[in-house]
């Protein structure tokens, strides 16, 4: 068994100085940056993920953060506000706020759906 005393994830991006504004002062999040260039985010409840420059950095083509909201129609109104476009995925029963609506169909959470400057793909959520 492997004894740990902590986890995080992480993921890459081809500018970390755009990454260090998109989430740092367009999200909001705490943000930090190491001698090596790697930004640290800190998260809501102690959670923290690591973003690392990678010159062939190809964008995840699955979530890689997914980020827990009281409202999901007072986040997706404030992602937008801000400039960011929500996603749209073909098949999924998104409404025109972009919002997958889980909760009333029995599917989950409402989601909804967007991309970081690197082109991660990123969720706010709401169970």
């Amino acid at each position: 068994m492997l004894t740990t005393t902590h986890g995080f994830s992480g993921f890459s991006v081809d500018d970390i100085d755009a990454a260090r504004t998109f989430y740092g002062e367009t999200l909001g999040l705490e943000v930090t940056m190491n001698e090596m260039g790697i930004l640290g985010i800190e998260l809501p409840g102690g959670s923290a993920v690591m973003v690392y420059p990678k010159e062939d950095h190809a964008p995840a083509v699955y979530t890689v953060l997914n980020l827990g909201v009281d409202d999901i129609d007072v986040a997706v109104r404030e992602l937008t506000e801000s400039g960011i476009v929500l996603e749209r995925y073909e098949g999924l029963p998104q409404d025109e706020t972009g919002v997958m609506r889980g909760k009333a169909a029995g599917m989950g959470p409402d989601i909804a759906w967007f991309t970081d400057p690197a082109g991660n793909i990123l969720s706010v959520l709401s169970d």
